[in-house]
């Protein structure tokens, strides 16, 4: 049998640097490409002939990178920004010559959403704010060139999302008490909303785009069954008409269309890995020329030109975070642009492997293991890593995260825990008031199946998480305080109580859902104290280090004081690192190789290998 060979040690930076080149679009002309580039060590907007040229930078943000941009016209792009991790963002716009930069919405403590980019229409686009009321956002219609704003909808107070027909005209509402949710409809503008139907939140109607006619509309729903699947959905018989897609094991919430040639072209779902099903023989052809092209990879169109002629590219996969290139389906040219990652060998790099097992109470769990590469797979080190959300789901792909930790060394476990999205309703209802429950024992489970299999060494386990894994880790520390050797906590909630009393304004419309899914403060009293980890502090025996951004508007800063507070006072050292400039994660690349180089250290001490 052959020598396993390690990788070498690569450089903790090298994960966690920001990329020289990411986020490429074309304009819709197709004669510009632009991307993101670190200025001043922040993501700012460039832009380059697609014939060739110099490069020009459009932005100059120094404080916080861009995120979301995005083509308006050939002429402007227009882009997302918060202010220190406050998740307020303003919408501005900029020239291509890098002119006219302008904050669109300049409002303090304002946020904004895009209701729809009216793609054909070179200077208007529809926005949400909560400028008027901070629980509701209204709509505005904006020019991007001039700033004029006019309100072209009204919210009433509980309308939660606003949806166009493809002439961009409101036509839908969803509105929401906190408990149900009711679909609103209209025939045109002109005409008044009226109720379509109403569900209990825990089903689900969700509107994905009109009918090519403007009359019907294909949404995904889970009415009438455990698993999301595309409909088509009638809204004047308040009936569905027709299922186009569902799957046995794993919801289907999205499709696709050709906006240029009005035809349907892609359904995806996840299961272990994303899936197609191609409905459109254009789109197959394209990515059928293009997986000949570049094999060995995942594919993704990311952009294309207005008459969907020229796309940019994206490749990844488990150990790669790809390259981005630009396609002519025309005439069937692949030139590559940029290398998202070039200094890491992803030959060093380690596998992702989809896994699954039982769950204490017979559920079926799903996750993704990831073993160092190089190392037989016994007795090992582990760190457990518990998503966010909890709402959410983990996915196989390229995580630097779970790179970085198999490089040390170390097995890294993901679990999809009850809860997590695209199991269907009934594995999402699960996880309803089981924070630190049932919850917290699917990945208590997990780590069994691990040292069952021989794989983990049982007295070197850590649990990492953010957000709600960052709750899971202290749930973990304390609940099964016998189980982990450390753990490190995420911008994690601690306090259920405080945690509720302290959600955002314009999660205001969803309390009475939070109610019923995390807890009560009043009603469910006991289980949220049980549940709550700082109020159990004297059973956590093994070492715990904090990561908090200061402006975190979803998990106030409070969550991670209390339980630094409270082990401090019974004399435990807590390494503690505050951002004040961050929010709700480490975004700036200086904050991320300060916390990660913390990490590193932490587990390497209470870790041992």
């Amino acid at each position: 049998m052959p020598e396993l060979q390690k990788p070498p040690r690569i450089p903790l930076r090298d994960f966690f640097r920001t990329p020289e080149k990411s986020a490429y679009l074309i304009s819709p002309d197709s004669n510009w490409i632009s991307f993101l580039s670190p200025y001043e060590r922040r993501k700012n907007i460039f832009v380059v002939p697609r014939a060739g040229g110099e490069e020009r930078r459009l932005t100059e943000v120094t404080d916080r990178d861009i995120g979301g941009y995005f083509w308006k016209g050939s002429e402007h792009v227009v882009y997302l920004r918060d202010f220190g991790g406050d998740e307020n963002f303003h919408l501005f716009s900029v020239a291509i010559d890098g002119s006219e930069v302008i904050d669109l919405t300049p409002f303090p403590d304002v946020r904004v959403n895009i209701v729809d980019d009216l793609e054909d229409h070179p200077t208007d686009m529809l926005i949400g704010m909560n400028k008027r009321n901070p629980e509701v956002f209204d709509v505005y219609r904006l020019n991007i060139t001039t700033g004029e704003m006019r309100m072209v909808a009204e919210n009433p107070g509980n309308v939660t999302e606003w949806g166009t027909d493809h002439d961009g005209n409101i036509r839908i509402g969803l509105t929401s008490d906190g408990i149900n949710s009711t679909f609103l409809f209209r025939q045109s503008e002109n005409d008044p909303f009226r109720e379509v139907t109403t569900t209990n939140f825990k089903e689900n109607l969700s509107p994905l785009f009109f009918t090519f006619d403007n009359k019907n509309i294909y949404a995904s729903s889970n009415l009438g069954r455990d698993k999301m699947a595309i409909v088509i959905y009638d809204p004047s018989t308040a009936s569905e008409i027709e299922v186009l897609y569902e799957h046995p094991h794993v919801d289907v919430s999205h499709m696709f269309y050709s906006r240029e040639r009005k035809v349907l072209t892609a359904i995806t779902y996840v299961d272990d890995k994303l899936e197609r099903v191609f409905l459109d023989a254009e789109i197959e052809r394209i990515f059928t020329d293009l997986t000949r092209l570049l094999p060995g990879y995942e594919l993704s169109l990311a952009n294309w030109d207005k008459h969907e002629k020229v796309f940019i590219v994206r490749t990844y996969s488990d150990r790669s975070l790809g390259a981005y290139y630009l396609f002519d389906s025309t005439s069937g040219e692949l030139r590559k642009l940029a290398d998202v990652s070039p200094w890491l060998d992803e030959d060093q790099l380690a596998e992702i492997h989809p896994i699954k097992f039982t769950s204490r109470d017979g559920l079926t769990i799903h996750g993704y293991l990831t073993l160092p590469k190089g190392c037989e797979p016994k007795n090992l080190p582990v760190v457990l890593n518990p998503h966010g959300g909890p709402w959410y789901r983990d996915v196989w792909g390229y995580n630097p995260e779970v790179q970085f930790f198999a490089n040390r060394g170390y097995a890294v476990l993901r679990v999809n825990y009850r809860g997590s999205i695209g199991y269907g309703r009934k594995f999402w209802e699960a996880s309803f008031k089981q924070w630190g429950k049932t919850m917290q024992d699917d990945l208590t489970d997990g780590v069994h199946w691990l040292i069952d299999q021989g794989i983990a060494d049982p007295k070197r386990i850590g649990i990492y998480g953010g957000s709600y894994g960052g709750y899971a880790t202290l749930a973990g520390l304390t609940f099964t305080p016998d189980l982990y050797a450390c753990g490190v906590d995420y911008v994690g909630v601690s306090n259920l109580f405080t945690f509720m009393n302290t959600i955002p304004p314009y999660w205001k419309p969803f309390q009475e859902m939070m109610y019923e899914m995390v807890g009560h403060p009043e009603n469910d009293k006991e289980y949220l104290r049980a549940s709550s980890p700082v109020f159990h502090v004297d059973r956590i025996v093994a070492p715990l280090m904090v990561l908090q951004g200061a402006k975190d508007p979803r998990v106030n800063i409070d969550e991670s004081n209390q339980i630094v507070e409270a082990l401090r006072g019974r004399g435990i050292d807590v390494p503690y690192i505050v951002k004040e400039n961050e929010g709700h994660g480490f975004h700036n690349e200086e904050n991320r190789f300060e916390a990660y180089e913390a990490m590193e250290g932490f587990l390497e001490k209470h870790l041992g290998k």
